[in-house]
């Protein structure tokens, strides 16, 4: 039980990747703060981490909502007392060609996906300092680390989140908080769901492994960053890919 007494906070938990990781803390034995933007939607991941033998409450907050964010996070402060691990998970996609991507499409996503991470994050650190250790872990993608057709909006909200992990990794270093990026692959998601088996196909003719990966590969990685094994290792950003992009 590595995280035996540690707090984490996980945004975008109530389903795929930030359900599998605020599940493998809780596994580790940290008490999870689950952040959604529905309270409803987060209720099962909230269920499943209490079952575990943990602490969890959900918080409804739109990640991209400083004020919002803020306040959450006092009253995570309040339930929970201390920042231990804070995964930055909350994201979301627009998807079209550059040509036909609107105003709004291109707003939305950066600002769920990066800015929602510069939120949480400075929301928190301040205690993270205080306290002298801390642990952020960005999801970010393999799309911001080669970009997408398609995807211009949430490559560049990805390649920021790289680039932001290791900014956040210098500065807080001395202070004993680490800041690292997870960039998954194609995974098991309602966001590859979607797409027709001529797709997946071509995606898996990109993949040495031959598969999609697991929400819990991903979160198997976030735990060990989160881990005192973990604690010599920031400003990485980590592939789980199946080798898709190595």
């Amino acid at each position: 039980m590595p995280l035996t007494n540690k707090n984490a906070i996980v945004t975008g938990a109530s389903r795929g990747i930030g359900r599998a990781i605020a599940l493998k803390l809780a596994e580790a034995g940290a008490n999870v703060a689950c952040v959604a933007r529905s309270l409803d939607s987060v209720q099962e991941t909230v269920a499943a981490v209490a079952a575990l033998g943990r602490k969890a409450r959900g918080y409804a907050v739109d990640v991209a909502d400083f004020a919002a964010v803020e306040a959450a996070a006092v009253e995570i402060g309040k339930e929970f007392e201390t920042f231990d691990v804070l995964v930055n998970n909350a994201g979301l996609t627009r998807d079209t060609l550059l040509m036909r991507m609107s105003v709004e499409d291109w707003d939305i996503v950066l600002q769920t996906n990066l800015k929602g991470a510069f939120n949480w994050t400075k929301a928190v650190t301040r205690q993270m300092l205080r306290q002298r250790s801390g642990r952020i872990i960005n999801i970010s993608s393999v799309v911001g680390l080669t970009g997408n057709a398609g995807q211009a909006n949430y490559a560049a909200s990805k390649a920021g989140l790289i680039g932001f992990t290791k900014s956040v990794a210098r500065e807080f270093a001395s202070r004993g908080v680490t800041c690292n990026a997870v960039c998954p692959g194609f995974i098991e998601t309602d966001m590859t769901s979607v797409l027709s088996d001529e797709i997946k196909a071509k995606v898996l003719a990109q993949v040495p492994l031959g598969r999609l990966g697991r929400p819990e590969e991903i979160a198997g990685v976030v735990q060990f960053l989160a881990g005192p094994q973990a604690e010599y290792i920031t400003g990485q950003s980590i592939v789980v890919d199946g080798g898709m992009v190595m």
